[in-house]
């Protein structure tokens, strides 16, 4: 392709494999648009699993902080669901997320901060911690990521960039074929045949590698960081590909479900949203157990326009509700709106029973993930960021001192991200933007 030639929408790379012509499409870059953009077996340490569970709406102030810090805390009234894994909790109250000015979004800054690190500035976008943790430690299994989300949405927050968005799957039976389909290799079996289309997948990309550099030499500066981005994909891509003709290690605590769950209505019922839940939980589970990933996104409900969560049989959701149910002046909150959050905490607890279900060894599944719930608001009647609850789960491998209260009033909730990445062995001394950078990761829940 000489550089006077004009690039084409339907330009694609091409090469050969075996004396056969391959070709690999283009994603949609600048120049194909108008000017308005509108045309371990050897003894390796098990990896550290880590979950970006998210809730929209959060908890209501002063019934979950625990009433002391340190170790030996009791759970408020909201938390109690969890005593039986308070060892492994470790929450964090009094944290803020700080919008430097910006317009709040209400259902969006808060989750932004948490997961990113700062507030998105408008066409832009930061990567979130789930994308930058697999960057990390998803390159070697066969998922960098699995995302599901459970009131019949696929939006989340998960971001590499302003132009890639990770959707999540809302349907069990979906995520299960996924997962479990024919692609899977179960690596305690016997037998192991690379699958043919698998190597042919893989040749194709190899295949077009020179014109790939001749396209980025004809590019426009903000081309060249998409296609970047693109192929950056393509060759984690390619690694999955590598581990699909290469026989899995054998994984004693692997089981794989015995049948497909029956497919049941995505909607925000809370009945329907429970059993999602429950079954996307025993999925997700059974897929880290297996080796599959090791990087899970889990969103409950939330984002624009608040959460839609509803009781079987009414029309008004949790959102609504938080702004007009009345507070009961002998209970001091609002009672529906505490059905809902302790529905949550419910929920929450039935995913950790999962994670614990998995024995490996001495140890659980869970005893080697880090779970971060995080929320958008601190209350959810007043869109407030102040006193975000932020809570981490589970044992991370040994790298966490669990069962802490930490009371970090008026701090930047993105303290906490920096140090999730810490523990998960990422080699970074600061993270965060603007009011919400810090260098200042909790030393004092790191083992």
């Amino acid at each position: 392709m000489r550089m006077t030639e004009k690039l084409k929408r339907r330009q694609v790379l091409r090469g050969m494999i075996g004396g056969a012509a391959v070709t690999v499409a283009l994603p949609y870059l600048d120049c194909f648009l108008n000017s308005n953009g509108t045309a371990l077996a050897d003894g390796t340490k098990l990896p550290v699993v880590f979950t970006n569970w998210f809730q929209g709406l959060g908890f209501s102030p002063g019934f979950w902080e625990p009433k002391t810090a340190g170790f030996n805390y009791e759970n408020n009234m909201l938390l109690k669901p969890l005593d039986a894994f308070k060892k492994k909790i470790t929450v964090f109250s009094g944290m803020r997320a700080y919008t430097d000015g910006n317009v709040v979004v209400p259902h969006e800054s808060g989750a932004q901060v948490c997961q990113a690190g700062g507030v998105t500035k408008k066409g832009q976008a930061l990567p979130t911690i789930d994308t930058i943790i697999a960057d990390a430690v998803g390159t070697r299994t066969r998922f960098r990521t699995l995302e599901v989300r459970c009131d019949g949405r696929t939006e989340t927050f998960s971001r590499r960039s302003a132009s890639s968005s990770n959707p999540a799957e809302n349907a069990p039976l979906a995520l299960y074929n996924r997962i479990f389909g024919a692609e899977f290799q179960d690596p305690n079996t016997s037998d192991f045949t690379p699958d043919p289309a698998v190597i042919a997948r893989k040749s194709v990309l190899s295949a077009v590698a020179e014109r790939r550099k001749t396209l980025m030499n004809q590019l426009g500066t903000a081309d060249k960081t998409r296609l970047d981005e693109y192929f950056t994909s393509l060759r984690q891509l390619e690694q999955q590909l590598d581990l699909q003709l290469e026989k899995p290690e054998a994984v004693p605590s692997c089981r794989v479900p015995a049948a497909a769950p029956e497919d049941g209505p995505r909607s925000a019922d809370m009945v329907n949203v429970r059993r999602n839940h429950l079954l996307f939980s025993q999925i997700l589970a059974h897929a880290v157990a297996c080796n599959q990933t090791n990087v899970l996104g889990v969103s409950l409900s939330g984002g624009t326009g608040g959460s839609a969560l509803r009781k079987a049989g009414t029309s008004q959701t949790f959102h609504t509700l938080t702004h007009e149910e009345q507070v009961d002046p002998k209970l001091g909150y609002q009672p529906t709106v505490a059905w809902f959050q302790n529905e949550v905490v419910e929920i929450i607890r039935e995913y950790l029973t999962a994670f614990q279900s998995f024995k490996e060894g001495p140890n659980s599944l869970l005893d080697r993930s880090l779970i971060m719930y995080s929320t958008d608001n601190g209350d959810a009647k007043t869109h407030s960021q102040l006193n975000l609850p932020l809570i981490l789960m589970g044992g991370a491998g040994g790298r966490i001192k669990e069962g802490q209260h930490i009371v970090a009033n008026g701090q930047t909730v993105s303290r906490v991200g920096l140090t999730i990445q810490q523990i998960m062995g990422i080699p970074v001394s600061s993270w965060g933007t603007e009011s919400n950078a810090t260098s200042q990761p909790f030393t004092e829940v790191m083992a």
